[in-house]
This record gives structure tokens, sequence and C-alpha cells, in this order.
């Protein structure tokens, strides 16, 4: 198949690459000047394990390529995806969807033969009957169908998802546009991976109300948290006994600074939206939404607390930047209103992330950034683990106790045991579990 994917950021990037690692022919459109040359250089934007080498590889062998010419790429196309941002509106919050309309606008100029139209981009329900709209409205006589496929990919582990779907939503009641779908998708067959046909609504439906669950469980678990840091309980063994019970399942049950990223923070803000204007809110993703928001000024508090109850002119080492292990995103990522909040109460911050520096230099003022875990304790009067980076789960405690200036360890993702970094002279805060102190 012949397909042009819309937008080579995080999602058009990992889907046109898997499309062409099946064997079509995708070229990947963007406006980016800078990104565009990067791409066609062989260089990623993004930090994704496994993508450069699948872009590289299929760039190599003519079936990815990258352009700008927008029009051009449609013209030839079977099925042409649009996975352009989606970001949160200024101002209400809802979801920007401009770059969308922009991009059916294009598209329906640019149609010729019977095209199969894909919102990649996770957008509120209605928005594939807009672009519908304005794709006639462009275009009066062409031969197309709107399909709803969103997309469930998890950065750090993207292709894999990508590759091994635990489901693929088609919105579309088109016999024709089933069809092509099911072409475009024919390679994961293999895996036995389960198309669910739908209308177009209700797949656009699906992708929120996916995200806001999960954002839900990960709050639960959270809340969960608190309760037993106030009750002498473990959230972990909490979590493990739920989560050994199918109905609930063990994953997105891990206590800590609360979530962040690209999908569930805009997405549940979204969701939220969309409810109110239809005049049926969801007030458990309402809570959700606000309880996330607090937690993590919250989570600067615990380090506080650790620190003796203030930390004016201490110095505080942050280890880990962004939102979560193995990408280089710091969209909504907790640690930027950590350090914020322990900025306001006095404290100098250090930092280290494994791979998110670069991007947490255009967001992050008036810290210092190591190069290290161990030139971040350096000095530093307590050092706080924020994301989960594998780099973290193995630290020289003895080491980091003879670098610190005062030997306090809180960790936002419960990634030691207390017993054995209190053996090691340093005190140890976490997440729903008790408190060791240095006798």
């Amino acid at each position: 198949m012949r397909i042009t994917m819309i937008g080579a950021g995080y999602v058009g990037l990992v889907s046109g690459a898997c499309f062409a690692d099946f064997g079509h022919q995708v070229c990947c459109i963007d406006r980016d000047p800078e990104k565009l040359a990067m791409l066609k250089g062989g260089k990623i934007p993004i930090y994704e394990p496994g993508l450069e080498e699948l872009v590289t590889t299929n760039a190599l062998q003519g079936r990815l390529r990258f352009d700008d010419n927008l029009a051009d790429a449609v013209s030839q196309s079977d099925v042409v995806f649009i996975a352009v941002g989606t970001p949160s509106r200024r101002g209400d919050g809802f979801a920007d969807l401009s770059f969308v309309y922009d991009a059916a606008a294009e598209v329906g100029r640019a149609l010729k033969g019977f095209t199969v139209v894909v919102t990649k981009s996770t957008v509120p329900v209605g928005t594939g009957d807009e672009v519908e709209r304005i794709i006639r409205e462009q275009n009066p006589a062409a031969d197309f169908a709107v399909v709803s496929n969103p997309e469930f990919l998890r950065e750090g582990s993207a292709i894999d998802d990508f590759k091994r779907p635990d489901r693929i939503i088609v919105g579309t009641d088109a016999t024709g546009a089933k069809a092509v779908m099911g072409e475009v998708y024919r390679p994961l067959s293999l895996n036995a991976a389960p198309i669910f046909y739908t209308s177009r609504r209700t797949a656009e439906l699906t992708k929120y109300a996916g995200n806001a669950f999960l954002a839900m469980k990960i709050t639960f678990i959270n809340e969960i948290a608190d309760l037993c840091e106030r009750l002498g309980a473990d959230v972990q063994d909490v979590a493990r006994g739920i989560g050994m019970d199918n109905r609930i399942g063990a994953k997105f049950l891990h206590a800590g600074p609360g979530y962040g990223g690209s999908c569930f923070p805009k997405d549940t803000l979204a969701l939220v939206k969309t409810a109110q204007d239809a005049a049926s809110p969801i007030r458990l993703i309402e809570t959700t939404v606000s309880i996330n928001d607090q937690r993590k000024r919250a989570m600067a508090r615990k380090v506080v607390d650790a620190c003796g109850g203030s930390v004016r002119g201490k110095t505080i080492g942050v280890l880990g930047l962004t939102f979560k292990p193995n990408t280089d995103d710091m969209r909504d990522a907790p640690s930027l209103a950590i350090i914020q909040a322990l900025k306001d109460a006095g404290a100098s911050i250090k930092a280290y992330d494994p791979v998110g520096m670069e991007q947490a230099r255009k967001l992050i003022e008036g810290i210092e950034f190591g190069d290290s875990a161990y030139a971040v304790a350096d000095g530093s009067h307590a050092i706080v683990i924020v994301t989960e980076w594998n780099a973290f789960r193995s630290l020289d405690l003895k080491r980091l106790r003879a670098l610190m200036a005062m030997p306090v360890m809180v960790d936002l993702r419960n990634v030691y045991r207390g017993e054995d970094v209190v053996k090691e002279g340093i005190a140890y805060s976490s997440v729903g579990r008790e408190r060791h102190l240095v006798k």
C-alpha cells in the first residue's frame, strides 16, 4: 500500500517507520525544515529505543522517505494518516484541532482517486465528522472515506506496542475503508492482533476513555499510598494484592509522583471538557485531574519533610527529569513542578537525566545540571529519585554517602528497599512505605 503520514512527530514517525517495515511504501510529511533535514540525514529528533535503526533500515531500502510536499504525496496514496499534534488549548484546556483541520483542508485539495483518510491523532468525538466536512468542502467530487484509528503507543516501548498490539481499533462504517484498513494491518495478523471495527465516534471516544481509566488507576494507587503512610501499611504489597485480581490487573498500580507525558494530562483534560460540553460531566476524571496536579508539588513537601522541615539554603540533587524512563519527553513531567516547588522553598537544585538533559535545559532555568548521579550527589543535602531509569537502580550507596553533605534519599519511585539504604547511613523516604531513619 502507498501511505502518506502527515506529521513526523512521535506518533507519525513511529507509525510510519513500522508501516514501512511491514513492506508498505511510506512518505512522512513534515513542515519543520530543521526536523526534515535531520530525518533526511538519518538523525532522529526524538529518543525512542530501536527507532533510529528502524528508520535507517527502511529509508535505505526505499520504503520510507521524508518530504514537505503534502499535495504530491497525497495524490499518489491509497491511505493518508493525519498524525499531527492536538495540544491542550490555552484558556479552556480543550484539544487544539487547528493542525488537524489544516491538514484535512490540504488533503482535500490534493485527493485523486479513492483514498482512505485516517485520523491517527488523538481527537475529541466528532472530529472525524468535521474532517469529512472540510475535505468535502475543498473537493466536492472527491472519492474518500474518513476513518478513526487511534494509537495506543507507550513511549519507551512504542515499536513493540505497534507491532504487538493488544488491539487495533478502526472506526468506520464504510465497507471499502474496512477492506483498505484490513490490508494496511494485514502483517499483524501473524501476531493474531485483533482488529476491532466500530463506528467512528465510538473509536474516538474509546481512545480518551482508555487513557482516562489508566490515569485514574495511577491516581487511585497514589491516594492509597498516602493512606498507607498514615496507617503503617506498604503500598507495594497492597498493589500486588489487588493486582492479583484479574478484574483489576497489576499494570499501572505503581505509586509515584503522579502521571505526566504527552497523553494522560492533555487527554484527561480534553475528555473533561468534552463531557462538560455534552452536559454529561465525568466527575471521576475531573477529580483525577485535580489530584494529579496537586500531587506533584506535594512530592516536594515530602522532600522538605525528609530534610527536617526546611530546604532553605540547602542543595537538592534530582535524579531523573523525563516523565518516564526510555524517553526524552519532558511534557508535564513531575520533575518540573517538583523542582519549581523546591526552588520556591529556597533550595538550590542539581539535576541529572541519562537522556532528557537537552530537553530539560529548554524548560528549567536556574539550576545546575550534572553529568552523572554522583556529580549531582556531591555536596547535596538530599537526593531525590524522580524517574526510575535503570541507571539509578544500583547506585553505589557507600559512594553516595561519602559525597553528600547530608545523607538523605527520597525515592519517589520506590526503587530501593529502605533497610538497604539506611544500612549505609542514608536516611530513606519513599512513597506509601515506612520511613527509615539513621540510628
